[in-house]
């Protein structure tokens, strides 16, 4: 706090709050007892003060002290200043618990349902000040980004290495076939991995393409076979128009299925 011809004054919150204390107690003693603190710190304290500012904010008497005209104008302006104060720390506060403010959060399952879709929901719901800031992105990308600080949080699926990172399991999907709505095995109810054994498999080029390859690769490698799996420069949406044209099946995750495409059913993997 500047003094006017450029002198610094050294005021610190307790001596607002000593200030303040006595002035509402009427007594250094009763205030140093709410306080509890000595009454002689808080008697020199605000003597130390006064001298600091150059003018009397109390006058003594045998029943204890009253506020000079200084004074009230200080403990006015003294009130405001603690009261910023506070709203300050209970502001930085909320914005570090993510209480209010921007979340940035990287997605990179769908948000069409499931589970993420309801913490969403529910997280919003509980702290209607925060604004969800949603970026789309490969796993990858995510990690590199929450370590510089540039997403607070991403949801990713497999158990990812992010060094510097905490990391915690929240949830589990099943995986689901997308196949023509027309195919052979679009009647039954779920399927095996012994019924994809000879199939035909298209994934995209991007994420989660290469996931799913590395999925489909370990598990019908289990069955002694080497999948056919073709990669295609194409986002979700076309691959789905993919296999609804008899192109090939994919894999997807349980969140994805709500979104419906023309000529394509989805059935869990067993």
């Amino acid at each position: 706090m500047q003094a006017t011809g450029g002198s610094t004054l050294t005021i610190e919150l307790r001596h607002l709050r000593y200030v303040i204390a006595a002035a509402e107690r009427g007594s250094f003693r009763r205030a140093a007892k709410a306080l509890k603190v000595q009454e002689s710190a808080i008697s020199r304290r605000i003597r130390d003060l006064e001298d600091e500012i150059g003018a009397a904010l109390f006058v003594r008497h045998h029943g204890g002290v009253h506020l000079t005209q200084a004074g009230q104008r200080f403990v006015i302006r003294a009130r405001r200043a603690l009261s910023q104060i506070g709203h300050a720390a209970i502001d930085a506060g909320s914005f570090g618990r993510g209480e209010t403010g921007v979340v940035r959060i990287g997605i990179f399952s769908s948000l069409a349902s499931g589970f993420l879709s309801d913490l969403l929901r529910a997280y919003v719901g509980a702290n209607p000040e925060v604004r969800p800031d949603l970026i789309e992105g490969a796993p990858t990308d995510h990690i590199a980004s929450v370590q510089r600080h540039r997403l607070d949080i991403a949801f990713l699926t497999g158990q990812p290495i992010a060094d510097g990172c905490d990391l915690a399991h929240l949830w589990n999907e099943r995986v689901y076939v997308a196949l023509p709505s027309d195919h052979e095995l679009a009647r039954k109810r779920e399927i095996v991995w012994g019924n994809l054994r000879d199939r035909h498999f298209i994934v995209s080029e991007t994420d989660p393409g290469p996931e799913i390859h590395d999925y489909l690769v370990k598990h019908l490698a289990d069955l002694g076979h080497h999948p056919s799996v073709e990669r295609h420069g194409v986002g979700r949406d076309n691959l789905m128009h993919l296999v609804a044209i008899r192109q090939g099946l994919t894999l997807t995750s349980e969140a994805t299925t709500a979104a419906r495409f023309p000529g394509v059913v989805y059935r869990p993997l067993a």
